[in-house]
């Protein structure tokens, strides 16, 4: 399952679809107890959107009365999320290099998916070192990765059918799966990470895990559900500094 990895949303094609996105189906759970839980742990309005994208998430902070700041490691994401959002303050930076935050400091913390594209344990727990050293007193981050569970079952938004060797993924190791929400339907490589790794890492990096998180479908959701209303395909985590 290992081999070398490639981040499909550095690529110009990719980021196109992905920019028009917006909250369809399975994403749409992803983000739909982020209010709630944004309520109950921040205090404060600075918040960073670490592995922006094309803007989504940024603007979703924004909606959510953030003072959001989007960074992110494409350039062709970050070109559209300006594009997008005039306005808003979106920062290009070079792999795992935060010094441009220098000196800041933010009551939230947000990343979107961006750990289910950083390879190899000592960048991830560098990495969640560095946030950790970017919050304010009493600030928050909250982590926002797919479940193990995405990778092994049929979702409104995504299929893993035609990847079979997910079920034997083992954190570090590359999975595969296919977005249904656009039309640029080849494969996607994440890299797989389960839960106690996580709080390994967590630990490694001086975070201390709060809450975690797995949002289901419900019947009174705006989205006829396939496996989501009994397993969630995300892990929300909610994490201070110790």
């Amino acid at each position: 399952m290992s081999g070398s990895f490639t981040n499909a949303y550095e690529n110009d094609r990719r980021a196109s679809a992905y920019a028009d996105l917006e909250f369809p189906g399975t994403y749409w759970l992803a983000y739909r107890d982020l209010p709630d839980l944004f309520a109950r742990h921040v205090r404060g309005g600075r918040a960073l959107d670490f592995g922006c994208g094309a803007g989504r998430s940024t603007r979703f902070l924004a909606a959510c009365g953030f003072e959001a700041v989007g960074v992110d490691i494409s350039e062709a994401m970050v070109t559209r999320a300006r594009a997008r959002a005039p306005d808003g303050e979106y920062l290009l930076l070079p792999d795992g290099d935060l010094s441009a935050l220098a000196g800041r400091r933010f009551d939230l913390v947000f990343s979107s998916f961006t750990f289910d594209n950083v390879p190899g344990e000592a960048k991830r727990r560098s990495l969640f070192a560095a946030l950790g050293g970017l919050l304010s007193d009493g600030g928050r981050m909250v982590n926002l990765v797919s479940a193990a569970e995405i990778y092994v079952h049929e979702w409104t938004s995504f299929s893993t059918r035609d990847f079979p060797g997910n079920r034997e993924a083992v954190s570090g190791d590359i999975v595969r799966i296919v977005m249904l929400d656009v039309p640029d339907r080849r494969p996607v490589e994440d890299i797989f990470w389960a839960e106690p790794d996580y709080e390994r890492l967590f630990d490694a990096a001086g975070l201390r895990l709060l809450e975690t998180h797995h949002p289901l479908g419900r019947s009174t959701d705006p989205f006829e559900w396939v496996s989501e209303e009994s397993v969630s395909p995300w892990s929300i985590h909610v994490l201070a500094s110790t």
